[in-house]
């Protein structure tokens, strides 16, 4: 069991239950997944492109990624319905675990003049999204190996009610939130 899902069972419960007042501990707000989705844009041009996304996406979280298509025809970009635009992944259970404390603790601090991250970006339903620039701040990705600088989106999907709870969840879980 991952180092994050034993803290989560303890000390996270009772502080959540500390600070919200919850009667019963199966209304604290817990993580329900975590997608990850990376949009490849030249990838109408070169399918090579979308592969090597591909592969850094699984090498990151160590599962396998789906390639996403567009959902509509749009002349100005060049893309039609259908055509393979980017790839995503989705985390549950101890992968979701694993690639959090992994971000929290490896990646984001290695990310130049980091600050903290953006506490206003939940969506008013607890649900958090993290917008990374370049995927060479993961430990697992190889700098000579990669061909182009990609980045990614992360969200970060709660059952939290409310962003305040959402937000106080994910700093019991270590994300370092700007002052």
């Amino acid at each position: 069991m991952s180092r994050l899902k034993t803290m989560y069972k303890d000390e996270i419960v009772d502080a959540m239950v500390k600070k919200f007042g919850y009667k019963n501990i199966m209304e604290v707000p817990k993580l329900e997944k975590i997608v990850i989705n990376m949009g490849v844009g030249e990838a109408k041009e070169n399918a090579k492109v979308l592969e090597s996304a591909v592969k850094d996406m699984e090498t990151i979280a160590g599962q396998k990624a789906v390639i996403t298509k567009a959902k509509h025809s749009i002349a100005n970009f060049k893309i039609r319905e259908g055509m393979p635009i980017g790839c995503k992944v989705t985390l549950r259970g101890e992968r979701m675990y694993e690639f959090l404390d992994r971000l929290v603790n490896l990646a984001l601090p290695r990310v130049r003049d980091f600050r903290g991250v953006n506490p206003n970006s939940f969506d008013g339903r607890g649900n958090y999204a993290l917008g990374i620039k370049e995927q060479l701040i993961f430990p697992e990705i190889e700098y000579d190996k990669i061909d182009k600088v990609r980045g990614m989106d992360v969200i970060v999907v709660t059952t939290a009610k409310t962003d305040e709870e959402a937000r106080e969840l994910l700093r019991l879980f270590n994300m370092p939130f700007a002052k």
